[in-house]
């Protein structure tokens, strides 16, 4: 289901915006004239062979170690592209909105977004953007909040 779809059944106010074609979550905070602290940046990783949806800042990078330990798994790998192209069809890949309850996938939201207002994520697309609350992200996204990133 489309991100703009989903938001639309569950009744939730959010902005979308059109920019030049982004590949990284700093570059589209660049573009949306963001602070990185609000932009989300979904990463898929397997957690014992589980996929599972890791969603930090984009001044931040995943510490699988960290994710690891506080799950108390035997291994955790990035998923390849073509795994996150397979669960994640909708979209363009590496531009998946940070639902992993879309994909039937757990969210792990980074601690370091807990406290931001809002969240700007791309929209399925590489030339799309989203802004929503982050009372109503986290009301639909229910993620599990964890120390996942280093900066």
């Amino acid at each position: 289901m489309k991100i703009e779809e989903y938001l639309n059944q569950q009744g939730v106010k959010y902005d979308i915006t059109k920019h030049k074609p982004t590949f990284s979550a700093q570059r589209m905070a660049a573009m949306e004239h963001e602070p990185g602290r609000f932009v989300a940046k979904p990463v898929l990783v397997k957690v014992d062979g589980t996929m599972v949806m890791c969603v930090l800042d984009a001044n931040h990078k995943l510490d699988l170690k960290a994710l690891k330990k506080s799950l108390g798994a035997r291994s955790v790998d990035l998923a390849s592209e073509d795994e996150v192209g397979s669960t994640c069809k909708d979209c363009e890949i590496g531009a998946e909105p940070p639902f992993g309850n879309l994909y039937d996938l757990d969210t792990i939201m980074d601690k370091a977004l807990e406290t931001d207002d809002h969240i700007v994520f791309q929209a399925g697309s590489h030339d799309k953007a989203i802004k929503m609350s982050m009372a109503d992200y986290r009301k639909l996204a229910k993620p599990k909040i964890m120390a996942l990133s280093y900066r």
